[in-house]
Formats: C-alpha cells, structure tokens, sequence
C-alpha cells in the first residue's frame, strides 16, 4: 500500500540537513528559547511577508493565543466557517467566546464572504476564516466587511502555509493569523508545532507575554497567560525543512495538475475535482474530491491498495459536545453538509512520482468504473 503522504521520503532526502541541525541544539543544550526559535521566528516572518512570527507549541494555540491578546472574553461572538476541523472551534471556546458558524462556497470550501453580514451582531468581536485544503479565502472581501463594522480578522492557516491571494502570502493580510507545523501539514515538524503572524507591534508584544505564562519578564506576570512555546528541537527541523519548500510548493502544485489532468475527462454525477479561483496559490494540503458514494468509492480504493481520507466527514456546529454545550445561532449550512458528506482527499505529496501518481490515478478510475 502506498501512504497518503510519505514522511520517510522527505527525510531521506533532508537527512544531512536534518541531522546536522538536531546535533547542533543537542550539542548547545538550549532545548526551550534557543537560538535556532528566534531565526526560525525571523526566517518565518520574511518567508510570508508579516512583519512579525512567533513559534508557538501547536496550531490550537496558535489561534487561542491571538484570541487572548486581542480581549477575547465570555459574551463575544466570532463568525468562522462551519466546515474545518474542530480545532478552529475550539481555540474560540477556549478564549472564552461562541462560535457563529457561516456556510462555505461549494467551489473553493473556504467561507463565503456573503454570507458573513447576515451573521454580525453586537455581540460579534471578529472574523476567523480558515485556509482551507492550501488554498486561501478571499480575505479582500472579508477584511473590507471586517474593517465596515469595527472587527478583527484572524487567518487560520493550518492548511495553507505558503500559499498566495493576489501575489500575498497566506499569514500577512489579517490582524493576526495562526498555522500548524502537525507533522502531516504541508510544512510540519516532528511532533507538534505553529506559528502566529502579525503585522502590528503592540499585539505581539502582547501574544508573545502571553505564550510565556503572561509574563513581562520572568516571576513578573502581568496577564493570564499559558505555555505555549515550541522548543528548540522542532524549530531546528524546521529551519531544515524551509531550505527545500518553495521546492516542495512547486511538487505539490505538479502532482495537483497531473491528477487533475488526469480526471478532467470523468463526468459522472457528483464528482467534482477541487479549484483554485483566479488570483490564488494553492499549497495543496489536500486534493480533495467529490463522489456520489463515497463509502462504496473509499472501500474499492482501499482494496486497491489506495489510502483516503475524509476532511471532515460532519461540520463543526453539528459535533456533540458544542451541539450540546454552545448556543451558536443557526444559519443556512447546506453546502457545508454536502461538503461533509461527499468529500474524500486523495494521496499527494512532494517527493511523489509518477508510478505512485499513476496508481492512484488508475485506482480512482476503476472505483469510479470509467
């Protein structure tokens, strides 16, 4: 069986790289703040274009932390997508708010921008649209409504490091925006890591006391804070893992064309293959499908030796816990039902060739019987 997406490959041909960086921190001993955190801070702010970056211990905290530091308190409202992984819900929770779930565009899977007025209410503080599948929402559309009625805007962008709207990287255009180094995200570590990104100096003066304990300087904690670092360790790896990722966009981006290529021809009812609107750079975290059966289509794949996976097989404001718990109002989710009922990602990833492509290709064709 073929992996959805092969780790192993990566390191061996960044083995060197990755070694040597390891044994440098092992050889200092600077496991938490060492000097390899504030370069990899440095080479993470110029590679997306904000003017700040701050490693921080996972993707979750990533997102919590900026909801902290802007005020974020019980009563608020943030209106986000319905259809993400939990996480995007949770960080709100977490700092205390609801979440006000909007429906997604049933091309792009990112939040509609038009659907994000009819949610506001006096209550809501900001706005956290998620990148979905390595492709960004269009964030002139949704800034310009935020900047209309007073709101913040924080980008997730768990899925799409790197990726580009308009010649601008994903992390540079909002408020605040947090990503994912999850090992499996485009670029990952080896265990758990993030980033947050800003432009504006007051917040992370703010951002970077709190991922400290809320600590202005040590046994001197002027705010609430957490633990919410990233050691030393996993920024080392990625710094490794940096040198090689314009690279990796470009592999990512290959394997997309040719898979897409590939299945231009299909026309069967509801199947679908995923788009990048005008103006827009995917990283491809996903390549994400439609079928009409998925459950029929995923069990002859497998047979095939093919893995799948379903990102995310039921939305956000339907989970039980926050079903149960939260009193997020309701609004017209019917493309993000459909999305969670229909989607299933393929294997990619950059150190893929074509023989491995090919197999998945076929395997596609026959699940599909064309």
């Amino acid at each position: 069986q073929i992996p959805f997406i092969d780790l192993k490959a990566q390191y061996k041909a960044l083995k060197p790289q990755i070694d040597a960086r390891i044994q440098a921190v092992l050889d200092h001993g600077l496991y938490i703040n060492g000097p390899e955190v504030a370069e990899l801070e440095k080479r993470l702010a110029a590679f997306t274009g904000s003017k700040f970056a701050l490693a921080c211990a996972n993707g979750t905290d990533a997102l919590t932390v900026p909801l902290m530091a802007l005020g974020v308190k019980p009563g608020d409202e943030i209106i986000t997508t319905a259809f993400s992984f939990i996480a995007t819900a949770e960080t709100i929770v977490l700092a205390g708010a609801t979440p006000v779930y909007v429906d997604i565009d049933p091309v792009t899977y990112n939040m509609d921008p038009k659907k994000i007025e009819a949610a506001i209410t006096p209550k809501t503080k900001g706005i956290m649209p998620v990148s979905l599948y390595g492709q960004m929402p269009d964030l002139d559309a949704i800034n310009a409504i935020a900047q209309k009625h007073g709101l913040f805007v924080i980008e997730d962008t768990a899925q799409s490091f790197g990726a580009q709207f308009k010649g601008r990287r994903s992390g540079s255009m909002t408020t605040a925006a947090g990503t994912s180094f999850f090992p499996a995200k485009p670029l990952g570590c080896y265990g758990d890591g993030g980033a947050i990104f800003t432009n504006d100096e007051k917040l992370v003066i703010a951002m970077k006391e709190i991922r400290e304990h809320g600590s202005e300087k040590r046994y001197y904690h002027t705010r609430l804070g957490m633990n919410a670092r990233l050691d030393t360790i996993q920024c080392a790896i990625l710094l490794a893992k940096l040198d090689r990722y314009e690279w990796e966009i470009e592999a990512r981006n290959k394997v997309a064309a040719r898979y897409s290529q590939a299945f231009s021809s299909i026309k069967q009812d509801g199947f679908t293959l995923p788009k990048v609107a005008d103006g827009f750079k995917s990283v491809w975290a996903q390549y994400t499908i439609t079928v009409k059966n998925r459950a029929e289509f995923q069990k002859r794949m497998t047979e095939l030796g093919i893995p799948t996976s379903i990102h995310y097989p039921m939305i956000m404001p339907e989970q039980p816990w926050y079903k149960a718990n939260l009193k997020s109002p309701k609004h017209d989710w019917t493309h993000s039902l459909w999305a969670a009922a229909n989607v299933i990602s393929l294997p990619l990833y950059p150190d893929m060739d074509e023989a491995t492509q090919d197999r998945v290709i076929d395997a596609v064709k026959k699940s599909l019987g064309v």
